[in-house]
């Protein structure tokens, strides 16, 4: 086949001339598979929220892959954004109580 805008040849196949970028009106089939990788990082995140990270970071690899064409990208995105607050929020808490548990215990320790 040859380009319509500057005449070269190209691939029977190519959905855009390699040389010069137009379009040649021909295009690849959209797949719809499913990202189960963006949608499982996202729900785990509510729970564990280091394995929905890791998920979520897979997921949003995958996003990237023309087999999914963007699918879950944005699931993905809120996994990752979720579990990262969720870790901040799990060490701020285990800081706390291990810091109000080494107060009572020395407040604890003056009594005696």
């Amino acid at each position: 086949m040859f380009c319509k805008n500057c005449g070269k040849e190209i691939d029977d196949n190519a959905s855009v001339c390699i040389h010069c970028g137009v379009a040649t009106g021909k295009t690849q089939p959209a797949t719809n598979e499913i990202n189960v990788m963006a949608i499982v990082g996202f729900v785990l995140s509510f729970f564990t929220a280091i394995i929905g990270l890791i998920c979520s970071i897979i997921g949003y690899k995958n996003s990237k892959d023309p087999r999914y064409n963007g699918n879950g990208r944005s699931l993905a995105i809120a996994g990752i954004i979720i579990s990262c607050v969720a870790t901040a929020l799990y060490f701020i808490i285990i800081i706390a109580v291990i810091s109000g548990a080494a107060c009572f215990a020395s407040s604890v320790g003056t009594y005696y």
